[in-house]
């Protein structure tokens, strides 16, 4: 028996390790030549670190990313509205990781090949769509030719080729208006170290944490950033430029007065080596992922905001949740009926909640419009008996309350394969 995944990046890299780990033959198909540590840095929740943890990546996790002790919410003028401790400083059994997303996704290829070896991943091979009978699966390539497998996991990203085939007149992904400005500079590790901050509104808004340790004699760490702005959606968005390379200048001056006794986001926008313009989409959630022995899994099933740190700890969560459920019903259609009735319910809700303001960013705007982002006292603007409770509702939403993830049995007991 043989599963094929479509798609080389963490959800596809990390169904490859699950798959090894239970004992089922498997061939990866990515469409890049290579697989280079690309892009900039993302946050891995507690519930994808105990995943990883379980497939033996502890270890390479601490090597390339920074724990997260702390999150911070400020408004424009640089106070402080809400701050709470995260990882292992908030109670849970795992930590919370900073990582640079390219760093991550060669730890997984490298251990991947490590471990299946080279044969079990093809590069260079694009995919193009699907076919399937009642016995068989089958992927086609864009060179023509067509592999045969016992079932086929599709995690071909937000430009899901496979997704495009199951809803063929769905279109382009949705814009919200938002553009996002991503790069990495040199600078002063805030609140010493390990501590991730949004400062702003919904209209304009800064991202910032630290994806490498302060070194000790200078106290300078790799920072990562991603500046927000919201634009008129009428113009639309233009899709040739995703991904483009912007110059800083085209962005501080949105920027120029925030500078706080604490960070210094002109110096910080001002000193990246290179700066990546994305415009902030997702797509409406299906209501069916699985046809048969095909399934989707990762951006290619449920793209979303990048506002609740969820994208790449769900396309984890997605790979464990199916190799569990290949244990528990073989590797048939079962399986992954059985994935999509646990999972996709949970990325409705977060989706949903991510495009309302549900987020854990929410409070940022709520300050803006009670009082301009100017306070004396947090408390007179918003208790902060409510600002924990959306808090919780959010972790509870996205599947990652502390009380629950340390009570759940691990997803994949250690030693279990497939038959």
């Amino acid at each position: 028996m043989t599963v094929l995944i479509a798609g080389g990046g963490i959800a596809g890299l990390t169904m490859g390790l699950t798959l090894h780990q239970i004992g089922v033959p498997f061939r990866l198909f990515e469409s890049a030549a290579e697989i280079r540590p690309l892009g900039v840095g993302i946050n891995l929740q507690p519930n994808a670190a105990r995943e990883l943890y379980d497939l033996g990546l502890k270890e390479g996790l601490e090597r390339i990313g920074v724990r997260t002790r702390q999150i911070g919410f400020h408004t424009k003028h640089g106070l402080r509205i809400w701050e709470e401790p995260r990882g292992t400083w908030a109670g849970y059994a795992w930590p919370q990781y900073s990582v640079h997303r390219g760093a991550l996704q060669v730890m997984l290829y490298e251990t991947l090949l490590e471990r299946a070896g080279p044969a079990c991943i093809e590069t260079g091979a694009r995919v193009a769509g699907f076919a399937q009978d009642e016995d068989r699966a089958e992927l086609m390539l864009a060179d023509g030719r067509r592999i045969d497998g016992d079932l086929l996991i599709a995690a071909d990203g937000i430009r899901s080729a496979i997704r495009a085939q199951m809803v063929p007149d769905e279109g382009e992904p949705i814009w919200n208006g938002q553009v996002l400005w991503r790069g990495t500079t040199p600078a002063d590790a805030y609140f010493g170290g390990g501590a991730m901050v949004m400062i702003g509104h919904d209209s304009l808004r800064l991202v910032a944490y630290p994806i490498s340790e302060p070194d000790p004699a200078t106290n300078i760490a790799t920072i990562n950033w991603i500046a927000e702005k919201r634009f008129d959606r009428s113009g639309g968005w233009r899709r040739q430029e995703w991904n483009r390379t912007v110059a800083a200048a085209d962005i501080l001056p949105d920027f120029a007065d925030w500078r706080f006794d604490w960070i210094d986001v002109p110096a910080l926008i001002g000193g990246a080596a290179e700066i990546f313009e994305y415009p902030m989409i997702d797509r409406d959630p299906l209501d069916r992922w699985s046809h048969g022995r095909v399934t989707l899994m990762g951006d290619a099933a449920h793209p979303m905001y990048p506002v609740g740190s969820n994208g790449a700890s769900q396309a984890i969560v997605d790979a464990r949740v199916i190799g569990a459920k290949l244990l528990a019903q073989g590797i048939g259609p079962a399986a992954l009926a059985a994935y999509e009735a646990e999972v996709r319910p949970v990325t409705t809700a977060i989706t949903g909640a991510n495009r309302k303001g549900g987020g854990p960013d929410g409070v940022l705007q709520r300050v803006e419009d009670l009082c301009g982002g100017m306070f004396e006292d947090i408390e007179e603007v918003i208790p902060h008996a409510d600002l924990a409770a959306h808090s919780a509702k959010y972790k509870s939403i996205a599947g990652f309350s502390i009380e629950a993830l340390n009570a759940r049995p691990a997803l994949i007991p250690a030693g279990a394969r497939v038959g």
